[in-house]
C-alpha cells in the first residue's frame, strides 16, 4: 500500500464523484492520495466503468445519484456539459446546509445561468481545472495530473467562502494554480485556448481521413508533428460536441478566425508569394514568448 501524505487540517470526507471518468477519477486519486477523502462513492451510467472504478482503486463503491448524494459530504461532477445541468439542479434540490458541490465543466456559463436563482447555489463552486488527455474512462486516470496545471472557479463570490476555501485548498495541494474569472470571460478565453484546438484537430484529422485512403500509408508515414497535432482528435465526441455547442458564440468566433488565418496561408501558396508566407510563420513564431 503506498504511503498517503495527508499536508492539510481537513477531516477525512465523503465524497461522491458524478461521472467515473479521466477527471474524475483523476481527482478522486489524488483525494485518496492526500487524505481528503476517506471513502469515495461513484456515480456512473454503466456497471462495467463502477466496476472498472472498484477494480482500480478510484472508488470504494456505487451508487444512484441520489443515493450517493445523500451520503456524501462533498460531491464532484464531471460528465458532458449537456448533461451537467439537469443533474446539479438535481444535486441542489437534495442538498443539506453543510453539504456541497463542484463540478469541472469546460463550459460554465450556461450552467452558472442556470443554477443562479437555486437556493442552494451558495453550496455551489464553479470550476473548471484545465487538464485532460485525449483518453476517456477510469482506465484514463491518473494520480498526478493536475500538478502545474491551472484552475478557473467562475463566480467565486456567489458560493460561501467555507467552501470556495476548500475546493482552493484542495486543487492547490493537488498542485495546481488558481485563476478567477466570470463565467462569460471563462467561457471566451476556453474558446480560444481549448476548443479551437479540439475542433481543429477533428476537422484536420477528417481532412487526411478523407485524402489518404491507404491507411497503412497513414500509420507507416505518421511523424511527430502529424501525431501531436491530431491527437486530440482521439478525445471523445459524447463530451465534445456538447462543449462546442455551449460555446458555439465563442467557437464560431475564433473559428472564423482560424478560416481567415488559413485563407492566408492559401493564398500565398496559389499567389506563390514567398514573403508574405515568411511574414504569416515568422508571427506565429512569436508565441515562443509566451509558450517556451
Amino acid at each position: 500500500m503506498e504511503e498517503q501524505f495527508i499536508s492539510h487540517p481537513f477531516q477525512p470526507m465523503k465524497v461522491a464523484i458524478v461521472g467515473v471518468g479521466l477527471i474524475s477519477g483523476s481527482f478522486a486519486l489524488g483525494l485518496r492520495y492526500y487524505g481528503f477523502a476517506n471513502h469515495v462513492i461513484g456515480v456512473s451510467r454503466t456497471a462495467a466503468s463502477s466496476q472498472k472504478a472498484v477494480e482500480l482503486g478510484i472508488i470504494d463503491e456505487a451508487m444512484t445519484l441520489e443515493a450517493a448524494v445523500d451520503a456524501a459530504d462533498f460531491i464532484y461532477v464531471a460528465i458532458p456539459v449537456d448533461a451537467t445541468i439537469p443533474t446539479m439542479i438535481t444535486i441542489l434540490n437534495r442538498l443539506k446546509p453543510h453539504q456541497w458541490v463542484a463540478d469541472a465543466g469546460s463550459t460554465k456559463q450556461a450552467l452558472c445561468e442556470a443554477v443562479d436563482s437555486h437556493p442552494m447555489r451558495h453550496r455551489f463552486v464553479a470550476t473548471h481545472p484545465m487538464w485532460g488527455t485525449e483518453y476517456s474512462g477510469p482506465e484514463a486516470a491518473v494520480k498526478n495530473a493536475f500538478r502545474g496545471r491551472a484552475c478557473v472557479i467562475c463566480e467565486k463570490e456567489k458560493s460561501d467562502s467555507d467552501i470556495v476555501s476548500s475546493i482552493e485548498h484542495i486543487y492547490q495541494t493537488l498542485g495546481m494554480n488558481m485563476i478567477y474569472m466570470d463565467a462569460p470571460a471563462h467561457d471566451m478565453h476556453a474558446a480560444y485556448i481549448s476548443h479551437i484546438s479540439h475542433i481543429t484537430s477533428f476537422a484536420l484529422a477528417n481532412t487526411v481521413l478523407e485524402k489518404e485512403k491507404e491507411e497503412d500509408t497513414i500509420f507507416d508515414l505518421a511523424g511527430g508533428g502529424f501525431e501531436s497535432t491530431v491527437r486530440l482528435a482521439k478525445s471523445s465526441p459524447a463530451m465534445w460536441a456538447p462543449i462546442f455547442m455551449q460555446n458555439r458564440e465563442n467557437v464560431l468566433d475564433v473559428l472564423n478566425e482560424h478560416i481567415t488565418q488559413l485563407r492566408k496561408f492559401k493564398a500565398c501558396l496559389e499567389k506563390e508569394n514567398l514573403d508574405y508566407l515568411l511574414e504569416l510563420m515568422n508571427h506565429a513564431n512569436t508565441i515562443k514568448r509566451i509558450l517556451k
